[in-house]
């Protein structure tokens, strides 16, 4: 009877994915690139096959390339990129390839880079998941999907993804400076629809945002600008050679409004951050998040339409943690014209924010970078950046929730304290020629900043 039972129990975890033959949930391998001179030998001596990296460390100098349909690598081993100049991982025209269980890294000394740890290029059905990105420090993506179709990213972690760099901005009109800030990305699609973003931790344990990291790296610094200022840039800034906005990293960017679509963003844990969730595309779900720390907590922006934001809970954050807004790429429709084609609508709005829960704005380590403790307001609608920019139209806001930590007290010098709300509004909705248009707001929960709940009233 013993035996038996325990047969059934064995046959029952099997069934359920545990055990030797369900480590990869579904990807086994019976090829190890132990048998092989190198990972690159494994793939290429098996085309379109999945291989198991040995455990262990792995020190490559090159980029490991997968680039038939059906390959991929699945294992425990860690894998050591030399080179700063290169990428990890590249995947081009490899439909149906998978990344799972990897560590991915550089060694001390040579984690600066341009580079991305794992690149995909026009592939269909990716799926990178269980993987561990760590020490990528770059200002570019840390992971990116380009121009791909039905991809997944789960369950993954990301850390330590930003470095100090110069973002040079003089090239445009609207700008027309460079300053020294923290840069870098952590997950980044671009021009890719039906792409699933899922349970992944995205975090910063490095640079983090002190007066002591500021000093040190001179961020926010303008080391050059154009002879005339950009048309949307601060006249304040401009003047005194110096930005607060030197925190450009983010967590999550879901990029290319024009092109990308359909993406689901769940799940996901994001940990100190410039931004937690950057999104400029259409139909996009952005739902059972947590955005810890972060400056900024979610913004949809640049021809943004018919995103839902629910679920998600915001903590710590300072300037807004969801904000809504045109950007400079936002444009109207256009007939054809001269040599120039038709264009297309990129308009921002027809959008839903529900049930998403606000705490602790204004008590996370960025609070002190703008210099006012009530300088942000957790909720944001704005205009438009440039004359041109339709405005945001048609949003449902209902069921949020913007909670005042500190009516609850704080613990201040070793006592329980009272402090203020360290926000101006729950609410702001800025004004001017392309102000927001057809906001409706009903079932909120609100506490008050210290101007109010909003600076307009908020109707149904």
């Amino acid at each position: 009877m013993i035996k038996h039972l325990r047969g059934v129990w064995i046959s029952c975890l099997l069934i359920l994915g545990v055990g030797p033959s369900a480590g990869w949930a579904g990807v086994d391998s019976d090829i190890s690139s132990s048998r092989y001179p190198s990972i690159q030998a494994a793939l290429d001596a098996n085309p379109g096959k999945v291989v198991e990296v040995a455990p262990g460390i792995h020190e490559i100098h090159d980029t490991i390339r997968i680039v038939t349909a059906g390959g991929g690598l699945v294992g425990s081993g860690r894998i050591i990129q030399m080179d700063p100049a290169r990428p990890i991982v590249r995947i081009d025209h490899a439909s149906g390839a998978t990344l799972r269980g990897l560590t991915l890294t550089r060694p001390e000394g040579r984690r600066e880079t341009e580079s991305e740890a794992v690149i995909a290029t026009d592939t269909h059905d990716l799926a990178l998941v269980d993987l561990r990105v760590i020490d990528n420090q770059t200002r570019g993506a840390a992971i990116e999907l380009r121009n791909c179709v039905d991809g997944q990213i789960r369950n993954c972690l990301v850390q330590n993804y930003q470095r100090v760099a110069v973002d040079d901005r003089t090239a445009t009109p609207d700008q027309g400076f460079a300053f020294r800030c923290i840069i870098g990305t952590g997950i980044l699609i671009r021009e890719c629809q039906g792409t699933l973003i899922q349970g992944n931790r995205v975090r910063e344990d490095r640079l983090v945002a002190t007066p002591e990291v500021k000093r040190q790296h001179g961020l926010g610094q303008i080391i050059k600008k154009n002879a005339v200022r950009g048309r949307i840039a601060s006249q304040r800034d401009w003047d005194r050679g110096e930005t607060d906005n030197w925190m450009q990293g983010t967590a999550i960017h879901v990029g290319s409004p024009e092109t990308t679509d359909n993406t689901q963003v769940i799940g996901n844990l994001v940990e100190r951050a410039g931004q937690g969730f950057d999104i400029h595309a259409d139909h996009v779900i952005l739902s059972q998040n947590i955005v810890n720390d972060a400056l900024v907590g979610m913004k949809a922006m640049h021809g943004s339409k018919h995103v839902i934001v629910t679920g998600n809970q915001f903590i710590k954050n300072t300037l807004w943690s969801i904000g809504m807004m045109p950007g400079a790429s936002s444009l109207p429709s256009r007939a054809a014209q001269g040599g120039q084609p038709a264009r297309a609508a990129n308009v921002d709005g027809g959008s839903i924010i529900a049930n998403n829960i606000i705490t602790d704005f204004g008590l996370g380590q960025t609070r002190w970078i703008w210099g006012e403790e009530n300088v942000g307001c957790p909720i944001r609608f704005d205009h438009g950046q440039v004359p041109e920019n339709p405005p945001l139209v048609d949003v449902i806001i209902q069921g949020n929730l913007v909670y005042d930590t500190g009516r609850d007290t704080l613990i201040k010098e070793g006592k329980p304290e009272v402090v203020p709300p360290r926000y101006r509004y729950a609410v702001l909705v800025e004004s001017g020629p392309s102000a927001p248009v057809g906001l409706h707001f009903s079932n909120n929960l609100f506490h008050p900043g210290v101007r109010g709940i909003s600076n307009i009233e908020l109707k149904p």
